[in-house]
């Protein structure tokens, strides 16, 4: 991109240039040469592709997975939280070992064992999250929290997350329970089946004020 001085004002092109005026300067620049059609068919344009297809799809989960937990995010008072959680989509994107590259999806990266763990070291801010010792275990009809035992809390906020990778859409429980003193063990509702994409979301509150959240 360039200026020019002439008493003659351009705008429009002009073969491979193209002029026009921005803030009162006179702009002439080159033509891109993108052509629409040649990036959705030609090879060159392979990878462009293929990350394109992955950005999408990592955007999309990660704003529908923000949108079931916003009124926590907005207590992380993080204005790179946005960015940082697309990041993490897009690492536990590159754990699909099942698809090849252009194809691979969230849902498959969380499969993994790694692809768990990436989330649930996700920090909201300068809110801690959750270590090892805080798990959530399956029974016959409902689930359990365990939360670690230095974690001392009044009430804790439970948000189970089902996720429609396919058609980008979410269903979303949330349960307040309050916490008898030094307990450890939380008893919630199992809302979705087994073969269900779930993720948990937790808070644990202190005299109304959240102490630590994050994916367990």
């Amino acid at each position: 991109m360039a200026t020019y001085e002439s008493f003659i004002k351009l705008n429009g092109s002009i073969g491979d240039l193209v002029f026009y005026n921005l803030n009162g300067k006179n702009i002439v620049r080159k033509k891109s040469g993108f052509n629409k059609a040649a990036y959705k068919k030609s090879p060159t344009y392979e990878k462009v592709r293929q990350n394109s297809s992955e950005f999408g799809h990592c955007s999309k989960i990660g704003k529908l997975i923000r949108s079931c937990i916003s009124k926590y995010i907005e207590l992380a008072d993080d204005a790179l939280l946005y960015q940082r959680f697309a990041k993490t989509m897009t690492k536990i994107k590159d754990l699909d070992l099942e698809n090849e590259k252009g194809k691979r999806s969230v849902k498959n990266g969380l499969k993994a064992k790694d692809g768990r763990v990436i989330l649930q070291q996700f920090e909201f801010g300068d809110i801690s999250n959750f270590n090892h010792n805080t798990q959530i275990f399956l029974g016959l009809w409902d689930k359990s929290l365990h939360l670690d035992k230095a974690i001392f809390a009044d009430e804790v906020v439970i948000m189970s997350i089902k996720i429609d990778f396919e058609n980008y859409l979410t269903e979303s429980f949330e349960e307040k329970i309050k916490l008898q003193e030094s307990q450890n063990e939380v008893i919630f509702e199992n809302h979705f089946s087994e073969e269900d994409d779930v993720i948990h979301f937790v808070a644990v509150k202190r005299d109304s004020h959240v102490v630590q959240m994050g994916f367990v």
